[in-house]
């Protein structure tokens, strides 16, 4: 798989340049507070990388990292494992909460809603997921997508699908995850890509198999 080829080639690099984004980043480091506060039980931070986002939140709530890449995983300082997120190696309702910033844009549509649907077998009742994705930039807009064949010093094969906000709570619906809350921001380009991003906060059904 390309994907997985590529970000193995990059994974030294990327840890090397992004482990520490987190710290320009406050409103990301604000959901992830809030995703953690609600947790009671393992969250699962889904298109990990070399695990900064799973470190961050790793002294306050057991946190456990997938990611396609074995590379990324092996920069990781917190307990990480490949997988695809469209079949997470992860027991059935064993999770309190998920959280995967900026990994489906590499999926089309169907592997989105198949992944979607991962996400909400692997979670408990009630628990909540966090997904971030690109909507738009300079040269792109929602729905259409750009390919890199070169990253930093590696040649590369990845697809970035910029994505409709509305389109994706749709089809997190259709996965049984509704969304509760929903933020829209524009990019800082001093510690980011300059594209305009969107944050999906969604709850699985509860016990009954009504939404909350």
């Amino acid at each position: 798989m390309s994907t997985r080829r590529s970000y193995d080639r990059v994974a030294a690099r990327y840890a090397l340049e992004l482990s520490g984004e987190l710290a320009g980043k406050p409103l990301d480091r604000a959901l992830l507070d809030a995703v953690a506060e609600s947790a009671d039980g393992l969250v699962l931070d889904v298109g990990c990388g070399p695990g900064h986002v799973a470190a961050y939140l790793a002294g306050r709530v057991p946190v456990v990292g997938v990611d396609l890449s074995p590379q990324m995983c092996t920069h990781a300082d917190v307990p990480a494992c490949a997988g695809d997120m469209t079949a997470l190696p992860i027991r059935s309702h064993s999770v309190s909460a998920l959280i995967c910033l900026y990994a489906v844009i590499h999926l089309d549509a169907e592997q989105r809603a198949r992944a979607y649907a991962e996400f909400a077998r692997v979670l408990r009742p009630a628990g909540q997921v966090l997904v971030a994705f690109h909507v738009r930039d300079a040269e792109t807009r929602a729905g259409q997508e750009k390919t890199l064949t070169r990253w930093w010093d590696s040649e590369v094969d990845l697809t970035f699908r910029f994505l409709d906000p509305d389109e994706e709570t749709r089809t997190l619906a259709e996965a049984g995850l509704t969304v509760t809350a929903r933020l829209d921001r524009v990019p800082d380009p001093r510690v980011e890509h300059a594209s305009d991003r969107t944050y999906l906060l969604a709850r699985a059904a509860n016990a009954s198999g009504s939404g909350s």
